[in-house]
Formats: C-alpha cells, structure tokens, sequence
C-alpha cells in the first residue's frame, strides 16, 4: 500500500535536484552588521534591518519596561479585550509619523495585506495589481474572491489599458501595487498610479513594507517620497523591517481605519501584538522623528556598496533603494554562491523560483545603517574574490 504522504517526499526530492530547497541556517546573536551563524561569526548581508534597530538600545530598553508594566502579552484579540493604552498610543504616533488622519496595527505586514483587501472588496468588485507584487497581496487579493486583473510591473499606461477594458464589469475597483519591489529594489511610479486611478475613481493602496523606515523624509514612506498625502487611500506597512520590531500597519482615511477595526478579520480573529513589541516600535518612531541620521547613513552605505560592485564588474539589476541584487540566473548557481561567501565569512543568501522568476535567481544584498565602512570593503572583496572563482565577472 502507498503512503499516502509519500508524493511530499518526491516533491522535496525534486526540489534539492533542482537546487531550490531552502536551507534554512541559524542565528544565535542579535541582528546587527555581524551575527553568529551556525556557530560562525559572519558580516550579515541578509537582514531586512535596515535602520538597525533590531538591537537598538532604546527599543530594547523600552520592550524591558513595558514588560514589566504590561506582562508578556495581551491575552486577547483586539476586539474583546487585548487592546491596551500601548496599541492606541502606538497607532496615533504613527499615523502622526506618516501624516494621515488615523492608523491601525496588526501582528504582521502580511496580515495587514490580507485584512484590508478582503475588507475593502469582494466577489462583486475588481483588483488591478502590479505582476511583481509581493505574496501577502497575492494571497488577500485571493482572499477577498475579487477577480484579480494584473498589470505590467511598473506600467502605469498598461494599468490604464486593463482599466479601460474591464469598464462596467464590476462595483468597485482597487488599485494595489508594492512602494519598493523587494526582490528587485526598484519603485512604483506612484504619482503616475495615482494620476490613473483618481481619473477612474479607483481606490489605491500600497504597500510599503520596503519603504518604511527607508523612502521619504526621515523614512517617512513612499507615500511621502511623491508627496502624495492624503491622495493614497491605504498605505500598508511593515514594524519589522526597519523599524526593528515585528507587526504591521495600515494608515489612511480615518474611515477605512475604522471599517478595518469592524471588519480585518486579523483584527478580529488574532491575538493582539505583544506590549513589548509595542513599546519597542514607539521607541523606534521617537528615533526617526528626532534625527534623519539613521535613514541618511542607510543611504550612504547603500550607494557605495553599488557604486563599488557595478564597477567589479556585477549586474545589480534597476535597484534604486538599498536592496541590491545581485543577479546569477540559475539557482544552483545562486546557491553554490552563497555557500563559497559563507565560507569567506559573509552571509548573504541565495533567492531562486518561485521567489524570484526562472531564470533570474539572485544573491539580494541587505544594505543596513550599521554597516561600517570597513564592513562594506570586507564584503567587496569577498564577492570579487568568489564573483571570479565561479566565472561571474572577469
């Protein structure tokens, strides 16, 4: 008799031949420009901690203090009994911080995704979503049962086109595209987006989730980076990128953010964020509020990195934001890339299908506010030193 499971075990086979099975390796330091890495201390190029607030000694201090006051965690969804003084102070600073009329916050960038596209429409209604955007959009646009119509990556003429087509075919339409296009480190042109779907009366949403912390005045956002307050109808953002921390965001009309309070089923029907984590994202917007200097050394370090490996000879792709790709195309390659850096004492990790398309399988470097100079040529010369070893540049 067959097991019944036994198709799990080929389908895992077939991934390893293929190059594609994530090996997953383990930190035991906190984030920072160098971890420990299965038991070895590597310079970290993997980290969505832009800002290096993961180990910031003031969010730390804070998440110390609110567990003390507040316990480990809420006890509670939001709805019955787990919003705390903490959550609502949380959501004011940061609608401040973003400069919309109100905020709400969920457990992560994802769920925030899928609460508010399955709020905002149904079965009855359309999507119009960028072919690049990320799979917490994918998976709410599912979610919500609308017909879902993609767009070329990037393509405000072709979004226009798609609009044109599907004209009297539904009740209501949302526009949603990323802010900054993680695997690529390329932007939405977001005024132009805007332009298109204020013409049609079409709602639009971003999300953010690389722009937060990074874009924009201070780190204030894409949103901000256009200078299109009050024009965007639902920002959707991430705590646990560069603002060190872990959950999510939606900010915007104070009467989306209300809906959502009434009808985010995350909202409804997960537990609350920890006060810690709270505490320690408060923190984390004191930091950017007082100073850009954080966002502006994240900058720095990023055109650097990218100056120095374009001219070694790399393809980084048409990232205009720190996240830089360094692109291979097949994912062994990719993969065989990441083990030689490792073994020179760099980690930076390899992205293949279905991540990334075939084809187009990449080592994405994590630019981070932390890196020291000396860190960054550490790194350059480990990539040239493996980039000739494996045949990528001369």
């Amino acid at each position: 008799m067959t097991d019944r499971l036994d198709w799990i075990q080929k389908e895992l086979d077939g991934l390893k031949e293929a190059g594609l099975y994530n090996r997953i390796r383990t930190l035991s330091s906190p984030q920072g420009a160098w971890l420990v890495v299965d038991g070895k201390r590597v310079l970290n190029f993997c980290s969505n901690n832009y800002l290096g607030m993961a180990n910031n000694p003031r969010l730390v201090a804070a998440a110390k203090q609110a567990l003390d006051t507040y316990g480990v965690g809420p006890g509670a969804v939001r709805t019955i009994a787990g919003t705390m003084d903490l959550h609502l102070e949380l959501e004011r600073r940061l609608a401040a911080f973003k400069g919309v009329e109100a905020a709400i916050t969920f457990q992560s960038g994802f769920t925030a995704n899928l609460a508010a596209i399955a709020a905002l429409v149904t079965k009855d209604d359309i999507i119009f979503s960028d072919e690049l955007n990320h799979a917490s959009i994918i998976d709410g646009c599912r979610l919500s049962g609308a017909p879902t119509i993609r767009f070329a990556h990037a393509n405000p003429a072709d979004l226009e086109r798609v609009i044109v087509e599907h004209q009297g075919t539904y009740r209501r339409a949302l526009c949603i595209t990323d802010g900054v296009f993680s695997m690529d480190g390329d932007i939405a042109p977001l005024d132009k987006i805007y332009e298109i779907t204020s013409k049609h009366g079409i709602m639009l949403m971003v999300d953010d989730a690389h722009g937060e912390g990074v874009m924009g005045k201070g780190g204030r956002g894409i949103v901000d980076h256009f200078h299109l307050h009050g024009k965007v109808d639902i920002e959707v953002g991430t705590l646990s990128k560069a603002f060190g921390v872990v959950g999510g965001l939606v900010a915007g009309k104070a009467v989306i953010v209300d809906w959502l309070r009434q009808r985010g089923r995350p909202f409804l029907f997960s537990s609350a964020v920890t006060p810690p984590d709270v505490a320690a994202t408060i923190a984390a917007v004191d930091l950017l509020e007082e100073s850009t200097e954080l966002v502006d050394r994240l900058w720095s370090n990023a055109r650097y990195f990218k100056d120095e490996m374009k001219r070694l000879g790399f393809d980084t792709g048409q990232s205009v934001t720190p996240i830089t790709p360094v692109m291979l195309g097949e994912a062994p390659l990719a993969q065989q890339f990441s083990r030689e850096l490792f073994e020179e004492g760099v980690f930076a990790m390899p992205l293949g299908f279905p991540t990334v398309p075939r084809g187009k399988a990449r080592i994405r470097v994590m630019i981070s506010a932390v890196h020291a100079q000396a860190d960054l040529d550490q790194a350059l010369e480990k990539f040239a030193k493996v980039g000739r070893k494996l045949g990528v540049i001369a």
